[in-house]
């Protein structure tokens, strides 16, 4: 598994274009996919960013992603799809919960959403990576490229 900043200066070009779809609507918005404890898939919303080279992801604390993170640490991201430019960008790989008091406090200080003590900070490492660009809703199929973790 790969950090963001490890998969940046892989695939500079890939990871420019794959922010650049997670942050379309200025809020670093997608989808996170976990699995739980069962085996059933889940897909929740949520609010991705890079900081410090590290993909991060608050999850409030005692949700049934963080319960499925727990017990089950593999995930799979997608960006939010704008109709206007339809790229997607997935990721996937697995979940690391932060410790460190001062990467949590420096995430925390410029997040999307006041973030409480309740909602603990997790790294996404990256497994693969994969995007696909369109130039408008009605070119199909996507061109993809993608990355792999070595």
């Amino acid at each position: 598994m790969n950090s963001w900043a490890d998969f940046e200066r892989a695939e500079p070009e890939l990871a420019a274009k794959g922010l650049a779809v997670i942050h379309q609507g200025g809020d670093g918005a997608g989808f996170i996919s976990t699995v739980a404890a069962n085996g059933t898939p889940r897909i929740h919303p949520l609010n991705v960013g890079v900081r410090d080279g590290r993909l991060l992801v608050f999850i409030q604390a005692h949700s049934a992603k963080a319960r499925d993170l727990e017990s089950n640490p593999h995930y799979a991201l997608h960006g939010h799809i704008d109709p206007e430019r339809p790229h997607e960008f997935m990721v996937r790989g697995q979940a690391r919960l932060v410790t460190d008091p001062a990467v949590r406090a420096a995430a925390a200080g410029d997040w999307f959403f006041r973030v409480s003590e309740a909602y603990p900070l997790y790294e996404l490492l990256i497994e693969h990576a994969l995007l696909g660009e369109r130039a408008s809703a009605n070119d199909w199929p996507p061109q993809y490229r993608s990355w792999r973790s070595p």
